[in-house]
């Protein structure tokens, strides 16, 4: 049998493998890579980049107008349980038109969304969700933009609106060393020759839902239209003119003169220092409005005052402040003035009725043609209007109402600690409203099914809406340049090019290759050594048996 190791020794040997298999493993170390000098010694490290110092966060966006079909009518989604029911609910349809934006966020981790100038045609919010539409102009920086850019924008064909005319501009800067130091950072406009919108009222219940107890309605609405366009004032969606017109006739709503928004963020100067605020304004220009134009009941409504809105955050409560020029309108009809909408005034009501037919048994009514009756005043047949009497108004049967109105300024501010110390302050506010109301007549006349499903507002028409934020940090932006790194000293014996690095950090498995090769191979050539040097004893050859020359009995 082969000789073997005696036990005593084998417990030293593999003492011995184990520790020189150890040893590579135990003397590595992992060292971070330094960071590269630059070829030039002047240039900052690339490690170290100019930082400006400046902070800054503003945003400011204009609508020409808004659509609202079912407002607050659909619960807002969440992915959160139970975080949707407390949001405040969503529009079944909502389309905005002629919108400009500008933001400026200093604290962007992408350098192009530090200042972002768009204007679009339009946009549109279907239940809370908002796909996005081609057309717009954008601009971004950085880099750096010297000039705007502006093109025409086409507004998509719809049923709702006609925009003839739109024209945008948007302008982005900011400064690869002072931020946002670069005095207006985000510009952006839109303009339009006229618009149009709503010709029809598309939630408004039609004459086939009405109830048989109804039946005296439904005979008066028979003769004059039906209840989406409101008794025929609206000329309703027909095949081949699926858009309101252009000139305003048989719409809602429309603006004949040019209409323009304007959406800026810009640092000021704070009095006193030499640091600077952050100034998000909205501002619009439009003279005329017109309700239901082409008809002898139709509105006049005259901007006296245009709105301005105006947000700057110094980064300190106390000297933020929100400025609102609130708007002025007049409310005429044939060149007479009405009422006005004001501040101490924001609201009227002007109700939309029904002629019943004994309304011309009235006397003094016999000529009233089959037409809505519109806030108190009925059309004759010879084309003059005619206001309602006592006796007259029972025998008008309201179903819905315009509710006319200027929104109240909404401001929030509070003290903000991310992503830096300030003070941010918001502002939001409409140069007009237009919402049509069911009244309790409508719903009497409807199922009680149908009529529980009524919602509260069926249609809503906004001008000029007016959003404006600005976060500063406390003290101020800072606009002074930047503190250069001091650059690395030359090599003694002049300037040489930097060396490169000692070692490299081991950022993979593939620096322990070599070692673990070198290790294997080194307890290959023990194995073979210590195989090759003990020597071994022969094993006898055992004996072979001859076979006998007599063989036994």
């Amino acid at each position: 049998m082969r000789r073997r190791l005696p036990r005593a020794v084998a417990l030293p040997i593999t003492a011995a493998v184990l520790v020189m298999a150890a040893t590579p493993a135990a003397g590595q170390t992992i060292p971070t890579t330094p960071t590269p000098e630059p070829a030039d010694p002047g240039q900052p490290p690339i490690s170290a980049p100019l930082v400006p110092k400046g902070k800054a966060i503003g945003e400011a966006g204009t609508a020409l107008g808004m659509v609202r079909l079912l407002p607050e009518s659909v619960p807002t989604s969440a992915i959160l349980p139970g975080a949707g029911e407390v949001q405040p609910k969503q529009s079944a349809l909502e389309g905005g038109f002629g919108l400009s934006s500008a933001q400026a966020d200093s604290e962007s981790y992408l350098t192009y969304e530090r200042s972002i100038a768009s204007a679009s045609p339009a946009g549109i919010s279907i239940a809370g969700h908002s796909p996005s539409t081609p057309g717009s102009v954008t601009q971004t920086a950085l880099p750096d933009n010297p000039e705007p850019v502006s093109s025409g924008i086409n507004a998509p064909d719809n049923p709702l609106l006609n925009i003839s005319a739109l024209n945008g501009t948007a302008h982005a800067r900011w400064s690869e060393t002072l931020g946002p130091c670069v005095g207006t950072i985000a510009d952006a406009t839109t303009s339009t020759a006229s618009l149009s919108l709503l010709n029809v009222v598309p939630t408004m219940p039609d004459l086939s839902q009405l109830t048989k107890a109804s039946e005296e309605l439904r005979n008066a609405l028979s003769d004059m239209g039906s209840l989406p366009s409101l008794g025929g004032l609206l000329s309703g969606v027909q095949q081949n003119n699926a858009k309101p017109k252009a000139d305003g006739t048989g719409a809602l709503l429309s603006a004949p003169n040019t209409l323009s928004t304007r959406s800026t963020v810009r640092l000021v100067d704070i009095p006193g220092s030499e640091r600077k605020a952050v100034e998000s304004v909205s501002t619009m220009q439009v003279a005329d409005i017109n309700i239901l134009k082409g008809t002898p009941l139709g509105l006049t409504v005259k901007v006296v005052s245009q709105p301005t809105l105006r947000v700057v955050s110094t980064g300190d409560e106390k000297t933020s402040t929100v400025e609102y020029t609130a708007p002025v309108l007049a409310v005429e009809r044939n060149g007479k003035e009405l009422f006005r909408l004001d501040a101490a005034n924001p609201t009227a009501d002007i109700p939309v009725g029904v002629p019943l037919p004994d309304l011309q048994q009235v006397p003094g009514f016999q000529q009233v043609k089959d037409a809505p009756v519109i806030g108190g005043a009925a059309e004759l047949v010879t084309g003059g209007i005619k206001q309602l009497t006592g006796a007259a108004a029972q025998r008008v049967l309201d179903l819905g109402v315009l509710r006319l109105g200027i929104a109240e300024l909404d401001k929030k501010g509070s003290v903000q600690t991310e992503p830096f110390q300030g003070y941010q302050i918001g502002a939001s506010a409409r140069l007009f409203d237009l919402q049509i109301l069911p009244t309790k007549a409508l719903k009497d006349a409807l199922p009680a099914e149908a009529a529980e499903k009524l919602p509260s507002s069926l249609a809503q028409v906004s001008l000029g809406e007016q959003v404006a934020r600005a976060y500063a940090p406390e003290g101020g932006v800072d606009c002074s340049a930047p503190e250069k790194p001091a650059a690395p000293a030359p090599p003694a014996g002049g300037e040489q090019p930097p060396a490169g690095p000692d070692k490299l950090a081991q950022t993979s498995g593939a620096y322990s290759a070599v070692p673990m090769f070198w290790t294997g191979t080194a307890m290959l050539l023990i194995g073979v050594v210590l195989v090759a040097g003990i020597p071994t004893r022969r094993r006898p050859e055992p004996a072979t048996l001859k076979p006998s020359p007599r063989p036994r009995e």
